[in-house]
């Protein structure tokens, strides 16, 4: 399941966005890669304690909050802090397939990878290249986004980043746990939760919306992790 969720930040918000990021300092991006993951990715990326990249994080994760595309498609347990990188100068990042648990550097939390997102920063114009290459049983996908965009895909995915031959390919990327583990159920739960929401706004007959709520809510009580 690929979700496309829009316009999370306006173009006035998003140039200041850029400027506070371009002005750190960025590291090697394989400071956050797994072993194998690390051969393959040629990328930079703010540290994960610089206190601008932090404030920036939750100010996206707040964003996210009062979104309800997200709430309904992702049914967050658990966010791991956004990270931020860039990539430019024919830099890319191979096929490869996030790590399964991710550890949040300074608490004692970890983050099972259900959902991988990318937050696009930069307009697509831009930059040549930098395409997400997701590939699944129906082949491969290509995605690049609009800034402000932002794409949900499975953390089992196996994908990559095109290298950039022009310009900087700049974003924001994080994984969630979902109370849901199963990619097909979230599914589910997000094509119903769509339905009861549309026929809400038609007027629908409000018993047969209630039964419909209720077999929602019930399977997410049988399916959810909390």
């Amino acid at each position: 399941m690929l979700i496309e969720i829009d316009r999370l930040f306006s173009a006035a918000e998003l140039d200041d966005l850029r400027q506070q990021l371009l002005a750190q300092p960025w590291i090697d991006g394989k400071a956050t890669a797994g072993v194998q993951s690390a051969q393959a990715k040629r990328n930079r990326q703010l540290d994960e304690d610089n206190p601008v990249a932090r404030q920036l994080g939750d100010l996206i994760l707040r964003r996210l909050s009062d979104n309800p595309l997200f709430m309904s498609a992702a049914l967050p347990k658990r966010i791991y802090p956004p990270l931020f990188n860039r990539y430019g100068g024919g830099e890319g990042f191979g096929f490869h397939v996030d790590n399964a648990i991710r550890g949040i550097k300074g608490v004692r939390e970890r983050v099972r990878t259900d959902l991988s997102a990318i937050l696009f920063l930069a307009e697509p114009d831009s930059y040549d290249g930098g395409e997400l290459v997701i590939r699944d049983t129906f082949g491969e996908r290509s995605v690049k986004l609009p800034a402000g965009h932002l794409v949900l895909y499975p953390g089992s995915s196996l994908h990559r980043v095109e290298p950039v031959t022009r310009g900087e390919r700049i974003a924001a990327f994080f994984w969630i746990e979902s109370l849901v583990r199963e990619d097909s159920l979230r599914s589910l739960l997000l094509d119903m939760d769509v339905a009861i929401q549309r026929l809400s706004g038609q007027g629908a007959d409000q018993g047969s919306l209630l039964e419909l709520t209720g077999v929602y809510h019930n399977l997410l009580r049988r399916w959810g992790d909390t």
